[in-house]
């Protein structure tokens, strides 16, 4: 440990205890408050490095990233506006439960509230969405001072991580010097006068993490339940990719229970259940005018976040049902606030323990979703879809096995629920539904990119892509592969969806917002190849672009007033079909 000052020795000591907790890469943003956490990251030969010039892009690669894996990337960045910039990306770690930690360098105490340049209040910056929070000392080479830094890295890590999983702070403060110069503050001796304080052969502190898990007796209790029910369901929603879940279909085939699964769930793609019916078509189905006779269902299992559709998130509103909310974190996703039960149980190993213990339900209840789930699927297929749900269809027909779909909020996500047909070819799909914005949408796509094996898609609609266009820059600084088809409907199309669309003026300037862009420049901006073409010469171009090494951009136009109109014709061809 011979730090030429206290600075370096400080950064070093962080990033080494990172990479001893087993991190592998950080995202950096430039800034001179930061110098010495940047400087010993880019000289640890065992970190991966990602660059980013945009704080807000950096921090929704680095979401990406951990939304991939479970494992935090951690975030460094100057003092200043560059730390409130990863906000919008905390706020999406928060709600989604994605680990994230970030370090955001901070001026000496004394220099807050003295109108300092580039001096903000950081002190718990994000609020409570932080599962944990730390201002350190200032730096010194004193060897509790250095055991307790790695200690706080140590426990910074381990937090994002525990039930349920988000972002951790730590705030750094630096006084000059920031660079690595001489001085004497740190002594040749150090290490070997204070060799704890040097660290330890790995991490300084081991975390162990266990499942969250039931007694015998409240399982039996569950268990029961289960086997009395003659109607039942399992509904998943959202779930983080690095998620085990698969237990979850073999208690679908033990229960014969139908299976509703959102899209972005990581069951709706993949080997499903063999003898229970996987079921996507449920928007539409679960109309009240096609449920208004049926019984209700006797029990209702839901694992993962709220369902991306409003339909079937009112039909369980709706039914009289015995409601399972399982969750091991012991928060509440479910904002109708019907559920009677909540279990604090990770989600998995609950159903590996029911699977044994069940008995199947009542088969006229199985063969009702099993005959509207086929009869969806059969009418799609005999229709001319709207455009847009026709690109998301072409999309995952098309992709190669082992892909990785990212669906963009707003209308990319609920076409993917609509028109994304549950099969067994394996696909990643990954979106942000924890607080559902537009914003930081083609980083956190990139930064899963950058975590996967397969090719990358992202399903971005105009309005996203334009909040994020800064976050192109990474394919070409952090090497990622992605082809983004840009759907382009000249402004929010989702407004199309409310009441709002009936009172113009004020809808068109205000809410739908067309902006009337020309996208295509981005091509030669980002060295990317930029094709826009018709939606009835989108598979050919989405085929061709696979075939080719590199990133694309595929714009598509289409009229989001006529997508509307046909989407709202085609709920009601489904609602009379299953009536």
């Amino acid at each position: 440990m011979t730090a030429p000052n206290v600075n370096t020795l400080w950064g070093e000591v962080i990033i080494e205890e990172l990479a001893r907790q087993g991190v592998g890469a950080v995202c950096i943003a430039p800034g001179s408050r930061s110098t010495p956490l940047v400087m010993a990251a880019a000289n640890h030969s065992d970190l991966e490095i990602f660059s980013h010039l945009d704080e807000r892009s950096a921090a929704f690669f680095a979401l990406g990233r951990a939304k991939r894996t479970g494992e935090p990337t951690p975030l460094i960045c100057t003092s200043g506006t560059a730390a409130a910039n990863f906000h919008p990306a905390v706020i999406e770690a928060d709600a989604a439960r994605v680990p994230m930690l970030l370090l955001t360098a901070d001026r000496p105490p004394e220099l807050r509230d003295s109108g300092a340049n580039q001096t903000i209040d950081q002190i718990q910056l994000y609020g409570d969405a932080t599962r944990w929070y730390r201002t350190l000392p200032e730096p010194e080479a004193e060897p509790r001072k250095l055991r307790m830094l790695r200690t706080t890295v140590a426990r910074a890590v381990s937090s994002s991580k525990r039930a349920p999983p988000g972002p951790v702070h730590v705030d750094v403060p630096f006084r000059k010097p920031l660079e690595p110069v001489e001085s004497d503050e740190v002594s040749p001796e150090f290490e070997r006068d204070h060799p704890r304080a040097a660290g330890r052969d790995g991490p300084y502190v081991r975390t162990e993490r266990g499942r969250q898990t039931l007694d015998e007796a409240t399982v039996a209790s569950v268990a029961t339940a289960v086997s009395d029910a003659e109607r039942g369901l399992i509904v998943v929603g959202p779930q983080p990719a690095w998620t085990e879940h698969r237990s979850i279909v073999d208690l679908a085939d033990a229960t014969g229970f139908p299976l509703l699964v959102d899209p972005l769930s990581g069951l709706r793609f993949g080997p499903g259940p063999k003898t229970a019916p996987r079921c996507g078509g449920y928007d539409g189905y679960l109309h009240p005018s096609v449920t208004v006779e049926w019984p209700d269902p006797d029990i209702v299992l839901r694992v993962g976040g709220s369902p991306t559709s409003a339909v079937l998130q009112e039909y369980l509103e709706r039914v009289d049902a015995r409601s399972f909310l399982v969750d091991a974190g012991g928060g509440w996703e479910e904002a109708a606030f019907t559920a009677t039960d909540l279990l604090q149980v990770d989600g998995d190993w609950l159903a590996a323990e029911l699977a044994g213990r069940v008995s199947r339900g009542d088969p006229a209840w199985v063969d009702r979703f099993d005959q509207l789930e086929t009869r969806y699927w059969e009418l799609l297929e005999s229709v001319e879809l709207p455009a847009e749900g026709a690109i998301v269809d072409t999309v995952l027909d098309q992709i190669p096995d082992g892909g990785v779909v990212f669906a963009s909020n707003s209308m990319p996500v609920r076409d993917l629920d609509r028109f994304g047909q549950p099969r067994d070819k394996p696909l990643t799909t990954i979106g942000n539904r924890g607080a559902s914005g537009i914003d930081g949408i083609t980083s956190t796509a990139l930064g899963a990119g950058s975590e996967s094996e397969g090719d990358l898609v992202l399903l971005t609609g105009d309005l996203a892509f334009y909040h994020d266009m800064n976050g192109l820059l990474a394919i070409d600084r952090c090497d990622v592969e992605a082809t983004i088809v840009l759907i382009n409907n000249d402004g929010g199309g989702i407004f199309h969806m409310l009441p709002i669309s009936e009172f113009d003026p004020p809808f068109t300037e205000h809410f739908k917002t067309p902006h009337g862009l020309d996208f295509s420049p981005t091509g030669s901006l980002y060295d990317l190849q930029y094709t826009r073409t018709l939606p009835a010469d989108f598979a050919e171009s989405i085929r061709e672009t696979f075939e080719m090494d590199g990133s694309a951009i595929i714009e598509v136009p289409t009229d989001a007033e006529d997508n509307h109109r046909e989407r709202a014709e085609l709920a009601d061809l489904v609602i009379e079909d299953c009536s």
